[in-house]
């Protein structure tokens, strides 16, 4: 089927596309109806990461972040080529260069400077060779250590090419819409190869790269392993990095994408009733510390990670509250008739359900809650590093509450 004729049997009417959902059954599973606290769950394996792999340019690493397939399954669904999709959480901008690649225009929000840094280069053509050549027009000999603190991570010779890359990215790549889109690019694939586990980034051996480690732990780390930081070519990691990044082509040049920096309950840069379908994940209470994961990028970026102001929601009353406000916007910019695929997790090992408290937070707003989607399945997740086995504690099911707009 395609993606006109499944949009034209399904986005038009909410009775349909739940009992699509009701009659799932592609994995070999059936769904699982159950009523709980007067909300309709639909239980299965919706999608199969180890079956379908994403499309390469999504490799970005970013904690906290869904697999592209969530969104693919709504935007194939809910909307045409063309229509519009929305992120007011994008973080490393899964949803808005999914919506790219589906011939959507691609519209993202996220409070942190740095998810713009890491959505908007995915969403313009790039060619290896271009980054090649830019690459070579670095002048690699004007970097100077100016903070000896991350020699616990690098060598002096690769972090002297780093500082040179900073300065020759500073003149080229603002954040604005002006940047040069192979400068921006540059960026976004160094920004994720500054700590790793690999010779595949810039670092000596450090935890995954989607969350660095203060200076102190990674001196404890070299310590344990009896290790300095090796010297890296930055250039050669970048080219390998891009290669990657490519290998199932990019973007298509024709889509129109639109990014935000800004609070997700206020983004005054999108019109009324102007959105399609907002696919989305927040913050889920205070399980994950943005600004402590993100510390080194933002030193790579230039920003001040102190200065951005992302909320920790403590209590449930909070998170709610928050939650409400979003959603009020999305009222506002949402035409009739469309979605809300409204993304969170078990935390504090499943004894808060936030769906529960998205089905809450949307009273009194003009949704009609349709139900919460499960999708339920075995996957590898970044808890493991952690000594956290899947199945046992952090997010196991993704559970998807999904509203339509009157």
């Amino acid at each position: 089927m395609n993606q006109l004729s499944i949009f034209d049997r399904y986005a038009s009417s909410a009775e349909a596309f739940f009992s699509e959902l009701e009659a799932f059954e592609q994995f070999g599973k059936q769904t699982l109806r159950e009523t709980v606290e007067g909300i309709p769950y639909l239980i299965n394996e919706f999608w199969t990461s180890g079956q379908r792999k994403s499309h390469s340019v999504h490799e970005v690493s970013y904690r906290a972040c869904f697999k592209a397939q969530l969104p693919e399954f709504f935007i194939a669904r809910l909307t045409r080529p063309g229509h519009v999709v929305f992120d007011p959480f994008m973080g490393r901008g899964t949803t808005p260069v999914q919506a790219a690649l589906m011939g959507r225009q691609a519209v993202g929000n996220d409070i942190n400077p740095l998810s713009v840094m890491l959505t908007r280069p995915r969403l313009r053509p790039i060619v290896l060779q271009d980054v090649a050549a830019a690459l070579k027009a670095v002048d690699w000999s004007k970097g100077k250590i100016e903070r000896d603190d991350l020699l616990a991570f690098y060598h002096p010779a690769t972090l002297k090419k780093l500082e040179a890359l900073r300065l020759w990215i500073a003149e080229r790549a603002p954040l604005d819409d002006e940047a040069d889109p192979v400068a921006d690019w540059i960026r976004m694939v160094a920004i994720n190869r500054l700590s790793g586990h690999s010779p595949g980034f810039f670092s000596g051996r450090s935890m995954p790269p989607n969350q660095a480690v203060s200076v102190k732990a990674q001196l404890k780390i070299n310590e344990k392993l009896g290790v300095s930081p090796p010297e890296r070519d930055v250039a050669a990691v970048i080219l390998k990095k891009t290669k990657s990044l490519l290998r199932d082509g990019c973007a298509p040049s024709q889509v129109m994408a639109n990014l935000h920096t800004g609070s997700a309950w206020e983004v005054p840069g999108i019109a009324d009733a102007s959105v399609d379908l907002t696919v989305t994940s927040p913050p889920f209470l205070d399980i994950v510390h943005y600004a402590a994961d993100n510390w080194l990028r933002c030193w790579f970026a230039g920003i001040d990670p102190d200065a951005v102001a992302i909320d920790m929601h403590r209590t449930e009353e909070a998170w709610t509250a928050m939650v409400h406000r979003v959603l009020a916007e999305q009222a506002r910019i949402l035409r009739s008739g469309g979605y809300v695929a409204f993304e969170v997790g078990e935390v504090r090992n499943g004894k808060v359900l936030l769906e529960r408290l998205v089905w809450k937070a949307a009273e009194g707003l003009p949704f009609n809650r349709l139900g919460v989607m499960v999708n339920d399945q075995q996957f590898t997740k970044t808890a493991n590093c952690w000594g956290v086995a899947n199945g046992s504690k952090g997010t196991n099911t993704n559970r998807i509450v999904l509203l339509q707009r009157r």
